[in-house]
């Protein structure tokens, strides 16, 4: 057997060294939960955590990091709140446990409802321990304050909604009054709603559909199968031709609030193996396998170990095609610290128990490089042979003559910026399942890009893509890294090695170690202008460590060119983007494609450029911006729907006053500073001069429901709900007749990956086709014009125009396959142009626009930063969900500010939630938001994308914000108390 190195201990998951499984010594624990005396035997030391989940199936009680880090596993033990991952099944002996299962009695209990009515919940994976601690705290403050809210829920962390309207729910609670009949709370007359006025109706909301294992009767059988759940609130549903522009609770919100929703490691068959994956300990290393069959015969309840020997396919993939690079179990030699190179697979409490610390595996540690600038050197070793320097791809865009502007212009600024490694850090590890349902691999896991992993997954598995079927859990946040294969072509190989269900749950620390980044930066840009104030010359270069591999360094290399000008007219220009490669994490989506670390050059170079020209920077930016009938700089001529001036406009009250509230603080205070920042963004909506297709399907069904394919994977910003009201509207019809069929390979068409902000636009566009073909098609059916009114009355469908009334009885016609009477599918596609050879050209069809200020408090002496508020306005042509547009908003704002502020993956160090900060209830101050509606004539109902914008504004305005309390300026992101201080220093020296 091969040497072990010692290591290798550092490449094996962190399964939690206290979970004692196979053969560890049990006992009979007694306890009682959600009411209910319970008996369980199992090892003394499991984790409560798991014996709720893996014993009681109470998958409500979720897990994020094993550590008590990220708090979503909180449940109540006598009362208190308890991070069930960090207390033993022993120590639960005796006591009374409540999981968000338990909150209520067979209906919604007011805070439940409050969530729903705020939309405190949007992915939904932190939401049931949210609920579980502030109930705890409802019990004994009926009334919280603001800080005791964040007092009691300052241990659990959410990634998505940026916490503002959590606090809320919670110090609304009590408003939300149980009914007298004794059915679910509801708001009281005359107090918040959310809803628009219109007919009630009780609405339903489908959970995602997925199949059972046919491999007997296990843990979580058919859990994904369809659910109709009554949402209990006097809901007052809007009608036909209103659901656009009103906010009513989410259709996939109540199961989020019950615990009832599945994530990718929820629904496990009882028989499945357990899954491991060996990896590399080393930035860069060989290795070679000593004797595998007899290292697994010496492990009881291991039934096999899986190497890239074992692929049966083409061990490569990658979200772009011509650019894929990546194998799914590295063979001889991995390229990045945390690479797979080996699968173990085997009865899950052996897997428990395992101890991997022999396997027989010997590495050799090789040079490595994870800078942009160590691996453009000349003389470096290549990653990848076919890539000479290192470089992965470059964009590059240029309109005029940059630099006979800039030697002609009457005032210039230069800078350069660094960014760091940003991790996704959603709640949700990676988790799924797969099995063989006959000759076909059916993979359950949670996914931004069902259709895409599809297909990668088929090909590195050698299967026809209709032999593969992908069916997405709800998934626990994604922003970008959810849309690689990640864990799909692993537990799919073992599936069909051994012909029995696979699972498997990525740790904290594997999901962080071995999982897609946001770039780092090295950025350098020159701007000028001329002596009014004019903008007319601009140069950026910028390098993004793409890391390992590809991932979706080219989107980035391509979009950050385009945008980098950010929505300034700027008729000089040149801008060029490199993906460069590393042994450092692979870098790939993250919420803007590289804009972000792009839009802080341009901002703060702005601000200084203002401050040359002595204008207000408001102002600056006013005199600056795009309009109706302004030329981009990839020459595309914006005819309508710029909304960047109309943002920037209804800033200026807020401007002046925060502007002046600053003056008034730093003239009483020495040692504290003041500072206001404002920045803006834009961002295409879609993928860059790419066809972009989305498909939605819907029709009627003889029992007189509405079913609509929405395969738009909802990762918590609304599609299911966002999609379902503007199909609605187009079809005339009210969102209560609507039933969704989820985002399954199988059985919904493909709607796109859920990323660039397209979802709302692209496949929004295609439900607003496919509801006004619907709608034309019983229109012509009946043989009335396009002015006539539609109603569905039990089974049949009636039709007024007019003082003329018609009745088309559904159980009179004909059924399709699909159940179908009536029927429409629709493609939308925006339409774009390729970029030529200098960028110029139509990349995107819709773009989005929004500028945001920042309010913060320095403390000079120590460096940190306190945030005082956000004010944001954003352009979204038309809000189709108001309340679901702020909560986009507040949740890319507190992902803003730990960029700006806290977060920095480190390779090697921050590999956890404990090490790796991200913005908890505490960190996100005041958010005003102001909607701007210019609508866009490509959107439906006028409506653009906004998932990206929102976080784009919001470091480059805080950053902008402590220069103006300092006077110095941050040029390694992010900007912490460190170096800040240092900044400090060294200006103070120069003087």
């Amino acid at each position: 057997m091969s040497q072990i190195q010692p290591e290798v201990r550092e490449a094996l998951p962190d399964l939690g060294n206290a979970q004692p499984g196979f053969g560890a010594a049990r006992a009979d624990i007694a306890f009682e939960v959600n009411g209910t005396a319970i008996s369980v035997n199992v090892p003394p030391l499991r984790r409560l955590s798991s014996v709720l989940r893996d014993e009681l199936l109470l998958t409500g009680t979720k897990v994020g990091c094993d550590a008590g880090d990220c708090g979503a596993c909180t449940v109540l033990v006598d009362g208190d709140p308890v991070c069930a991952c960090l207390m033993s099944a022993a120590s639960a002996a005796g006591s009374v446990v409540t999981t968000v299962e338990g909150l209520a009695d067979g209906r919604l209990s007011a805070l439940q409802a409050s969530f729903l009515a705020h939309g405190a919940a949007q992915c939904g994976i932190c939401t049931p321990a949210l609920l579980v601690a502030a109930t705890a705290l409802l019990d004994k403050r009926p009334n919280p304050t603001e800080t005791e809210v964040q007092d009691a829920l300052g241990g659990i962390l959410c990634r998505c909604t940026g916490y503002r309207k959590i606090i809320a729910a919670v110090m609304d609670a009590g408003r939300f009054e149980p009914s007298a009949d004794g059915a679910a709370p509801h708001p009281p007359a005359g107090t918040f709603s959310p809803y628009s006025d219109g007919e009630k109706g009780e609405a339903s909301a489908l959970a995602a559909p997925s199949p059972s294992s046919s491999r007997g009767e296990g843990k979580g059988e058919g859990q994904h199968q369809p659910q109709w759940f009554d949402l209990g609130l006097d809901r007052r549903m809007p009608i036909s031709g209103n659901a656009v522009g009103s906010s009513p609770i989410r259709l996939d919100g109540v199961p989020k609030v019950t615990g009832d929703e599945k994530f990718g490691g929820d629904s496990f068959p009882a028989d499945a193996l357990a899954v491991l994956v060996v990896r590399s300990p080393y930035y860069h290393a060989g290795f070679t396998f000593g004797d595998l069959d007899g290292w697994a015969k010496t492990h009881p309840g291991v039934a096999g170990v899986f190497t890239a020997a074992d692929i049966p396919g083409k061990n490569c993939f990658g979200v772009i095609g011509p650019f894929a690079d990546q194998p799914a179990l590295a063979e001889g030699f991995a390229r990045l610290r945390g690479e797979a190179v080996a699968l173990v697979a085997g009865q899950r409490e052996a897997i428990l128990d395992l101890d991997l610390s022999d396997f027989p595996i010997r590495w050799t540690e090789l040079p490595h490089v994870l800078q942009s600038c160590e691996a453009k050197a000349s003389g470096a070793n290549l990653i990848h042979d076919n890539r000479p320097a290192n470089l992965l791809t470059s964009g590059f865009v240029e309109r005029g003559d940059p630099e006979a502007a800039l030697a002609g212009a009457a005032f210039t600024v230069s800078g350069a910026i660094d960014t760091s490694y940003v991790e996704h850090a959603y709640i949700e590890p990676e988790a799924g399942y797969a099995y063989l349902d006959g000759d076909t691999l059916v993979v359950v896991a949670c996914t931004q890009a069902p259709y895409m992993d599809r297909d990668e997954t088929a090909k590195v598995l050698g299967l026809a893509v209709d032999k593969v079927r992908i069916v997405p859990t709800a998934t626990g946040g994604g922003f970008g890294s959810k849309l690689d294969v990640s864990l799909q072509p692993l537990i799919g190989l073992v599936a069909l090695k051994t012909g029995r269900p696979a699972a498997l749950v990525y740790t904290r620390t594997e999901s962080m170690v071995s999982t897609t980044k946001r770039h780092p930066a090295e950025m350098k840009a020159t701007i000028g202008a001329d002596a009014d104030g004019h903008v007319i010359g601009m140069i950026f270069n910028g390098d993004f460590n793409t890391g390992a591999y590809a991932s979706w360094g080219p989107t980035v290399a391509n979009r950050v060119p385009v945008h980098a000008s950010g929505p300034y007219a700027t008729p000089n220009y040149r801008a060029e983007g490199r993906a460069i490669h590393t042994h450092g994490p692979i870098s790939g989506a993250f919420r803007g494609f590289g804009v972000p670390q792009a839009t802080i050059m341009q901002e703060t170079l702005y601000d200084e450029l203002a401050g040359k020209l002595g204008m207000d920077r408001l102002e600056f930016r006013l005199k600056n911006c795009l309009r109706n009938g302004s030329e981009t700089v990839t020459g595309q001529l914006l005819d309508s729907g710029v909304g960047i001036a109309d943002c920037l406009e209804s800033l200026r009250p807020h401007w002046a006053r925060a502007k002046a509230d600053a003056d008034t603080f730093n003239s009483a205070n020495r040692n504290r500073k003041r500072g206001v920042g404002v920045a803006s963004c834009w961002y295409g909506c879609g993928n860059t001069s790419l066809p972009n297709p989305s498909t939605i399907r819907v029709g009627i069904a003889a029992d007189g429901t509405v079913i609509l394919h929405q395969g738009a994977v909802d990762i918590g910003q609304g599609s299911n709900t966002v999609i379902t009201q503007i199909c609605a509207d187009a079809l005339g019809l009210p969102l209560d007749k609507f039933r969704l069929r989820g985002a399954d390979t199988a059985i919904s068409p493909d709607a796109g990956k859920t990323s660039a902000s397209r979802q709302t636009f692209v496949t929004g566009k295609a439900a607003e086709k496919a509801g006004r073909a619907l709608r034309e098609t019983i229109l012509r059916f009946a043989n009335v014009s396009d002015k006539a009114s539609l109603q569905l009355d039990r089974l049949a469908i009636v039709i007024r125009e007019g003082e003329a009334t018609r009745r088309i009885d559904l159980a009179s016609l004909d059924v399709d396959a699909e159940g179908f009477v009536f029927r429409a599918e629709e493609t939308y596609d925006p339409p774009t142009l390729p970029l030529d050879a200098k960028g110029q050209g139509k990349p995107y069809a819709v773009y989005g626009y929004g500028a945001q200020i920042a309010e913060l408090e320095v403390d000079l002496k120590l460096g940190t930063v306190k945030l005082l508020k956000i004010t944001a306005a954003h352009d979204v042509g038309k809000a189709i969900n108001p309340l679901l547009v702020e909560g986009q908003i507040e949740g890319g704002i507190a992902q803003g500010i730990g960029m700006a502020l806290m977060e920095e993956y480190i390779p090697g160090r921050t590999e956890n939630l404990h090490d790796y900060l991200i913005p908890t209830i505490g960190d996100v101050p005041p958010i005003e938001t102001i909607l701007i509606e210019v609508p866009d004539p490509e959107g439906p109902f006028g409506a653009k994308g906004l998932g990206e914008h929102v976080l784009i504004p919001t470091a480059p305005a805080i950053l902008n914000a402590i220069r103006h309390a300092t006077g110095v300026l941050v040029t390694k992101v992010p900007a912490t108390p460190t170096r800040i201080r240092a900044a400090i220093r060294e200006k103070e020296a120069r003087r």
